[in-house]
C-alpha cells in the first residue's frame, strides 16, 4: 500500500479543513490511523508493540484522547505500508497542527486532565444526548446559575477560581452558536427544575434561558415529570456523544466527584442509548416541556 487509499487526497483535504480545532483534528487523524491499521490487517497489540506502547495507548491515540507524537505516527504509517512521501508529509503536517493549543488551554490551571478529554469530545461531536437528574446541563446554564452550582462543588475555593470555572462553562456554550453546531438532545428530571439553585431570581432567569435555548433548531429539551413515576435514568446523569466519522466510536461520559468514566465498548454504549431512548419516550414533548418550564417560572 503506497498511500492512504484511492481517495487519500480527499480524506487529507477534509482533515485539513478541521485544523482550526486541534481536538477535532486529533480525533479525525486518530480515526484515519485506525482505518489504515484495519486495512493492513494489524491488531492494536501489534501496532502498540511497534511504537513501544500498549494496546490501550493505541486505543487512546485512535480515539483522539492523547496528542499525537511525530515519531509514533511516522512509525505507524511505515508499519501500515504508507510509503508515499507526499501523503506522509501532509499527514505529519496535520499532526503538528493537531498539537496546537486548544481553546481551553488558558484554563489549564484549573482543569483536570479527565475533563480536558471531555471538552475535546464535546467539540468534535455531531450529536450530544444527555440526561440530567440534579442540575441544568452545563451547555444551558446562565452565568449566575453556573456560579451557584460551581460554588456548591468548590466550597472554600477563591472567588477568582470560581469565576474562571463560570467563564469556562460559558465558553463551552459557544458551540451552540457556531456555524456547524451539534444536535443537542437533553432530557432532565423534573427535580432539575424544582430544585432552587442560587435563589428565586437566579432560577427565573434560568427558566427564561431554557425557553430561549429550546427554540434553537438543533436543540431538543424534554422533562420527565414527577407524575410519570420512576424511570430508567434513576442511576444518574450521563452523556452520549456521537461523531460523524463512522470509525470514531460513540462515547458515554459519566462524571464522578473527582474523575470521570468514558465508555466506548459497543455493548455499553448500546445499553445507554437504549436507556436514553426509553427516557425520551417517557418524557414530555418539547412543547409540553416549554409549558412546564414556563409554569415553574410563574410559580417561583
Amino acid at each position: 500500500m503506497d498511500s492512504v487509499g484511492p481517495d487519500s487526497e480527499l480524506l487529507l483535504s477534509g482533515l485539513a479543513d478541521s485544523a482550526g480545532d486541534a481536538a477535532v483534528l486529533r480525533m479525525r487523524l486518530g480515526g484515519q490511523l485506525r482505518r489504515l491499521r484495519e486495512a493492513a490487517g494489524i491488531t492494536p497489540e501489534r501496532a502498540g508493540f511497534e511504537i513501544r506502547a500498549s494496546r490501550s495507548k493505541i486505543s487512546r491515540l485512535e480515539n483522539g484522547r492523547v496528542k499525537l507524537k511525530n515519531r509514533d505516527v511516522t512509525d505507524l504509517l511505515a508499519f501500515y505500508g504508507v510509503t508515499d512521501e507526499t501523503t506522509r508529509s501532509k499527514f505529519l503536517a496535520l499532526v503538528i497542527q493537531s498539537n496546537g493549543p486548544d481553546w481551553w488551554g488558558e484554563y489549564g490551571d484549573i482543569l483536570p486532565g479527565w475533563f480536558e478529554n471531555y471538552l475535546g469530545f464535546e467539540a468534535a461531536a455531531a450529536t450530544i444526548r444527555t440526561f440530567e437528574v440534579q442540575f441544568v446541563n452545563g451547555l444551558f446554564q446562565t452565568a449566575d446559575y453556573a456560579r451557584a452550582v460551581t460554588g456548591l462543588g468548590r466550597k472554600g475555593s477563591p472567588g477568582d477560581e470560581v469565576e474562571r470555572w463560570v467563564s469556562l462553562r460559558l465558553k463551552r456554550q459557544e458551540l451552540l452558536t457556531r456555524p456547524d453546531p451539534p444536535n443537542v438532545w437533553s432530557v432532565m428530571d423534573e427535580a432539575v427544575l424544582r430544585r432552587p439553585v442560587g435563589g428565586a431570581a437566579v432560577m427565573r432567569a434560568q427558566y427564561r434561558h431554557l425557553v430561549e435555548v429550546a427554540e434553537l433548531p438543533h436543540v431538543t429539551l424534554q422533562v420527565i415529570p414527577f407524575s410519570r413515576g420512576a424511570h430508567a435514568g434513576e442511576s444518574g446523569s450521563f452523556t452520549v456523544l456521537r461523531f460523524e466519522e463512522q470509525d470514531l466510536p460513540d462515547v458515554v461520559y459519566l462524571e464522578q466527584l473527582t474523575n470521570a468514566v468514558y465508555l466506548d465498548q459497543r455493548p455499553d454504549v448500546e445499553r445507554y442509548l437504549e436507556v436514553v431512548d426509553e427516557i425520551s419516550s417517557q418524557a414530555l414533548t418539547p412543547d409540553e416541556t416549554t409549558r412546564l418550564i414556563e409554569q415553574a417560572a410563574s410559580e417561583t
